[in-house]
């Protein structure tokens, strides 16, 4: 059993910065894509950000696109999405997510790639 604990959300006026951070129990962390999605109020979860097991970002999603910042170190078994410039839209309950395969980057921004996921951490914008 792999626990993912998100932590680093709050509440931040717009334009502000946040960094969230994921904290791995697994064991082989530096094999697996991680992910990081968010589910605002009333809407599905999305994809946000991934980053392969050697710490290249792989893809974000056009609305967070060159203001957020996924990397990882895999000594501390941690995985971070750094977002810059923030927005009232992007409130939302924020879950990092380990890939289903090793070294594999399949279809990495939908949820059904994904199997193991944290409880998520809010990022609330104010306008």
């Amino acid at each position: 059993q792999v626990h993912l604990v998100e932590s680093g959300g709050g509440l931040v006026q717009a334009g502000a910065s946040l960094r969230l951070s994921c904290a791995s129990s697994d064991r082989t962390f530096n094999a697996y894509v991680m992910g990081w999605f968010r589910q605002a109020p009333g809407k599905e979860r999305e994809f946000v950000a991934a980053i392969s097991w050697i710490g290249n970002a792989l893809e974000y999603a056009d609305s967070v696109k060159g203001r957020c910042t996924i990397s990882r170190d895999n000594a501390k078994n941690t995985v971070s999405l750094l977002m810059n410039s923030l927005k009232p839209e992007d409130t939302a309950l924020y879950y990092c997510a380990r890939h289903k395969y090793a070294r594999d980057t399949s279809i990495i921004a939908s949820r059904d790639s994904y199997d193991y996921w944290g409880q998520g951490s809010q990022v609330t914008v104010s306008s």
